[in-house]
């Protein structure tokens, strides 16, 4: 028996000489004048006349055989096309991950789309923000936020303090120089908020939907491991449009 990844193998190669036989029969059947023949013979007047040789042209391309070439080509490609799609409603197969089913019963179908939406959530995952490293990070209940302890800080004020140089005489006044001082003034108390995840539950995401993207690549294996009937259907489109 034929098996359905076996049909998926071989439909490309199939669309592509098809394509190819349809492109050079339309190609044919747009010169007129490989379409075109004539057969023509001279007899002159009378037997003293001149005498010319015989002329001709041959047809090169008729539009029946080109039909039937194209049919046979395409045939080829319905059947194959139609035993793939056939077989895509019929074959199916679990999604397992750890042993447990998380779908069960699934179409080809539906695997294929199931695939590229893991790799799109994959992609989204992958770019989580998180929280950062150097911080000591606890969950908030009343916020539903990741918070850091309180940190209390120092805010300090520039005052101006004045630094002797040289203490006044009766010749000359004193010599001062103004230098400022930072004097503490008040405390900031600071927490932290944030909204992004720990790495270890990014990790844990990751780790979650790869294991599902290899389940659902198995099952679609699984289910193109599936025996398929060949499907006939290009004679009965065909033996329709050109019979």
């Amino acid at each position: 028996m034929t098996k359905l990844n076996q049909i998926i193998a071989v439909e490309k190669g199939v669309k592509g000489k098809s394509l190819q036989d349809i492109t050079a029969a339309h190609h044919k059947v747009q010169k007129p004048a490989l379409l075109a023949g004539i057969s023509r013979t001279y007899q002159p007047k009378d037997e003293e006349g001149e005498q010319l040789p015989p002329e001709s042209a041959r047809v090169q391309i008729k539009a029946e055989e080109a039909l039937r070439e194209m049919s046979a080509s395409l045939t080829r490609l319905f059947d194959v096309t139609a035993t793939k799609d056939w077989a895509n409603c019929s074959a199916r197969a679990d999604v397992i991950v750890d042993g447990r089913t998380v779908v069960g019963e699934v179409p080809v179908s539906y695997l294929l789309f199931l695939e590229k939406q893991l790799t799109d959530l994959h992609t989204f995952v992958k770019k989580l923000p998180v929280l950062d490293a150097s911080e000591s990070w606890s969950l908030d209940p009343s916020t539903d936020l990741w918070k850091t302890d309180p940190v209390r800080t120092i805010r300090t004020k520039k005052v101006p303090r004045n630094h002797v140089k040289a203490e006044a005489t009766d010749k000359h006044p004193a010599q001062v120089d103004v230098y400022y001082e930072d004097v503490p003034i008040g405390y900031w108390t600071t927490v932290k908020f944030s909204g992004a995840l720990p790495a270890r539950r990014v990790n844990e995401l990751l780790e979650r939907v790869e294991k599902l993207q290899h389940a659902v690549k198995f099952a679609r294996e699984e289910a193109n491991g599936a025996e398929v009937t060949d499907r006939r259907v290009g004679d009965a489109v065909f033996g329709y449009l050109f019979g």
